[in-house]
């Protein structure tokens, strides 16, 4: 018998980034007993002889490290941001790309 553990969970609430040749996916989940967790997906699309294939990496995220796992992240943001690149404009990358932008950008149309 194979092992489905966190493949057939209801799907509760999903948020997509694109971000360059990559996309990640937010998925909030449940499990058999109402509990929820977070997955975190990143797909990255690489041309694959005459059409794409995906590469991608997953991290599952419980809820008791909920707090721990955005306070990290954050604070390594902030560092970034403020100690080793404080001239840089990340707010040049908030807007959302489109498929054709993308797609124009990598001169795959």
């Amino acid at each position: 018998m194979e092992d489905h553990r966190g493949y057939d969970r209801e799907e509760i609430f999903s948020k997509k980034v694109k971000a360059g040749k990559r996309t990640y996916f937010f998925d909030v989940k449940s499990t058999r007993a109402n509990d929820y967790y977070l997955t975190i997906t990143e797909s990255k699309r690489k041309p694959n002889g005459d059409g794409f294939s995906y590469e991608k990496h997953k991290i599952f995220l419980y809820k008791e490290d909920f707090l721990k796992f955005v306070d990290a992240l954050n604070e390594s943001v902030e560092h970034v941001k403020t100690e080793l690149l404080p001239d840089y404009d990340f707010e040049q990358f908030s807007h959302e790309v489109t498929e054709e932008e993308y797609n124009k950008e990598l001169k795959w149309e």
